[in-house]
Parts: C-alpha cells; sequence; structure tokens
C-alpha cells in the first residue's frame, strides 16, 4: 500500500465475462481476468460440464487441471443443443462486456455465438474466439490439441535431446494461446473505454505458439539451420548445461561472457590457467571443445555437494540453479520467502494455489474465488436474467439445465 492513499480496486471490478469454454486455453484466460477481479461465469455441458473435470483426480479428487484454471468462476450447467439452452447464453452475453469461446471450429457460429455475429449485435462487447488453427485456411478444421500443436508449431522440434525430440512438459500451446487472449481482452477494454466499441479478438494456438517459437524460427530463417536440441545445454555457449553432484542432485550454471569464465576456472574449478589457455579462453573455443569443457566442470561440481556447489559459484559471481522437481518447487523457499501461496475454496474442500504472477502494489490483494462445483450458480443465474422458479424447474425437467 502507498502510505495517506486509499487501496485502488481491482482493475476488472464491474467487468462481466461469459465464458463458453473447456479443457484449458480459454479457462486459462478467463481466469486471468476473474484474478483481477472480474465476474466469470462459466457456461458448462450439463453431462459432466467442462471435460477437463474428468482428467485426473489428483486435486483431492478434483481434476488439476480444473482447479489450475477455474478458481473464481460461476458456473451455469446448460444444454447447448436446445434452443432453449442457447437462449439463455444470449440473455446472459446482453448484459456483459466479454464473451469467449473455445468451441470446435464452427460450431458457435452455428449457436450464434462467433464473435462476429455477437459484436454485431452488441457494439460495446469484446468477443473472444479462441481455435487451434484460426478461422481459415487448409488446417482450420483440423482438431488442435496442444501436443499437436506443439508438434506443427515446430516446438518439439528443438526440444530434447539430440537424439530425441520431446513435448514441452507444460501445456505450452494451450497457455501460449491463453496469454494472448488474455491481453487482447485488456487491449480491446482499453480501446472501448476510448472510442465506446469494443469488437472481435482472434487468437489461434498456432499463431501464439508460433510466435514462442522467435528465436529458433529466425535462427533458421535467417541464419540457415535450426538451433539444434542439446537437452540442458545451450546450442551456442558453453559451459551452459546441468552437473551431477557428490549427494545425487544436479546444479545447473551459465558462463555467459569471457570473464565469467575465467572466474569460474580460478573459484571453482581451481585450474586459473583455463581462463587463459586459448583451447577455453573463448565462447567459441568452448562450444568447439563442449565435451572437454563439459567434462571440466563436470569433475570440479562432481566432488561437491548441491549445496556447497551453489554457494561456490555464487561467490564467484557465476549464475546458477538447482534442478527442482515438482515437489520441491512446492516448497521453494523463495515462493515461501515471498508469500506466494494462498488457499482456494473447492467442492472437496480448500486446496493451496499460487497468487498469479501479476502484482499491483496500491490496491487490494489479487481474488483468488472458489473452484465451482458443476451448476452450483445455475438457479442463481437463471433468476438473474428474469427467469421465474417455475420456468426454471421446468428447464430442469427437461434436462436443458443442471
Amino acid at each position: 500500500m502507498i502510505p495517506g492513499m486509499n487501496p485502488l480496486p481491482l482493475p476488472l471490478d464491474g467487468i462481466t465475462v461469459v465464458a463458453v469454454e473447456q479443457a484449458v486455453a480459454a479457462p486459462f484466460a478467463t481466469r486471468q481476468l476473474a484474478d483481477l477481479g472480474a465476474r466469470v461465469i462459466k457456461v458448462e455441458r450439463i453431462d459432466g460440464g467442462d471435460f477437463a473435470r474428468g482428467y485426473d483426480t489428483a486435486a483431492g479428487g478434483l481434476a488439476s487441471h480444473f482447479v489450475w484454471c477455474n478458481r473464481g468462476k460461476e458456473s451455469i450447467a446448460l444444454d447447448l443443443k436446445d434452443p432453449r439452452g442457447v437462449d439463455v447464453v444470449h440473455q446472459l452475453i446482453a448484459d456483459a462486456d466479454v464473451f469467449v469461446q473455445n468451441l470446435a471450429h464452427g460450431a458457435a457460429a452455428r449457436l450464434g455465438l462467433d464473435a462476429a455475429t455477437l459484436c454485431a449485435a452488441h457494439p460495446r462487447l469484446v468477443a473472444v474466439d479462441i481455435s487451434g488453427y484460426g478461422p481459415s485456411g487448409p488446417y482450420a478444421d483440423k482438431r488442435a490439441y496442444d501436443m499437436l500443436v506443439q508438434c506443427e508449431a515446430g516446438l518439439v522440434s528443438v526440444t530434447g535431446t539430440p537424439e530425441q525430440p520431446v513435448k514441452a512438459g507444460i501445456p505450452a500451446a494451450d497457455i501460449a494461446a491463453a496469454m494472448y487472449a488474455f491481453s487482447g481482452v485488456l487491449a480491446a477494454l482499453v480501446r472501448r473505454g476510448a472510442t465506446g466499441r469494443g469488437g472481435p479478438v482472434e487468437v489461434s494456438m498456432l499463431d501464439a505458439l508460433a510466435e514462442w517459437m522467435g528465436h529458433p524460427l529466425h535462427h533458421a530463417m535467417h541464419g540457415g539451420t535450426p538451433p539444434a536440441r542439446t537437452g540442458l545445454a545451450h546450442a551456442v555457449i558453453a559451459p551452459y548445461d546441468a552437473y551431477a553432484t557428490a549427494d545425487g542432485g544436479q546444479v545447473l550454471l551459465s558462463v555467459q561472457n569471457d570473464r565469467e569464465w575465467r572466474r569460474l576456472a580460478e573459484q571453482v574449478l581451481k585450474q586459473p590457467e583455463l581462463g587463459t589457455d586459448p583451447d577455453f579462453a573463448t565462447n567459441a573455443a568452448r562450444v568447439a571443445r563442449r565435451e572437454r569443457t563439459d567434462a571440466l566442470v563436470g569433475e570440479a561440481l562432481g566432488g561437491l555437494g548441491a549445496d556447497e556447489a551453489v554457494v561456490r559459484l555464487e561467490r564467484a559471481g557465476v549464475a546458477c540453479a538447482r534442478l527442482r522437481d515438482v515437489q520441491q518447487v512446492a516448497e521453494h523457499p523463495q515462493l515461501a520467502a515471498r508469500d506466494r501461496w494462498r488457499e482456494v475454496g473447492t467442492p472437496v474442500g480448500p486446496l493451496r494455489a499460487l497468487l498469479p504472477p501479476i502484482t499491483l502494489p496500491g490496491g487490494g490483494e489479487t481474488r483468488m474465488g472458489d473452484v465451482p462445483a458443476l451448476g452450483e450458480h445455475t438457479v442463481a443465474l437463471l433468476r438473474a436474467v428474469g427467469m421465474a422458479d417455475v420456468e426454471i424447474a421446468a428447464l430442469r425437467r427437461d434436462g436443458v439445465v443442471a
């Protein structure tokens, strides 16, 4: 807080978002909006809801993807194959600022829920279409799942070892599309503030991940060859890799320039002559002799415990890190010291969750609402659009809502 000043509201307080969403790309985008204060109404299928609810049961009986991507939302369960269910969505959109959807190609248009149709009817609405490959072109109708898009965007080709390409261990294509949808909504809301008009926003997973491939793309397009797969090593810098320590750990280090190499040679390798040896004195020389360079570093760190190795590297001014597994990240001392963990409510009780990375000093803490049960808010939302209880009961009886 800034002394003497009242706290600022969350930046999206008063903004209402309606989302017909599933899996990761759209839900992760709208969760960012919810964290910043927006009211997010999540429209789900009546027969099980967002299919990410069934991915696993690792989060106390709930799906880990769903818990991660859906806190702070209200859930309404509707049958969009029934015109009455679609009509409810349109009634919700009439009072909304933002609409987000990532249905299969063509499905939103058939329901009148595509961005172009909605923005023509509601000029102030910001409407987001998230797709796999975009609304046109030969790939428009292809199914697009994260691993498939990682392959099409070339990410898999530059990830892994020289012998084996591998996909990223997180849904990189989904996350990339989500973050561009999130920033696209914010940009469109700023423009609406100036012009009074919302408008469509289009994001495709392929476009998003291809943008993130900027370095290898430019390397290949303008340099003639793509960067090699090098595991944890860097393709054009040495030493820059993970090295085993005496206690079974692994420490990564990165020498960015020849001054750092001289410090490493003197203070960690205990071989100061390597700092000026023509075979190792420059990065180009070290890359050309990568195996010998790595052997020298590996021998020195292999006689140290991981903690001692990190201390020596830091004293020498050499960038380094521990290779942590996921459970160790959950107990990371830096996250704990900065108080980055909170608890969020879920249908199975409170679960730990990280504060979102955007911090806004001077205002209230980011909102981290509960993870909703399927259809938890159906009745309240139907009443909010003016529906009488007898009408709600009829829709429930007919299987249109749940």
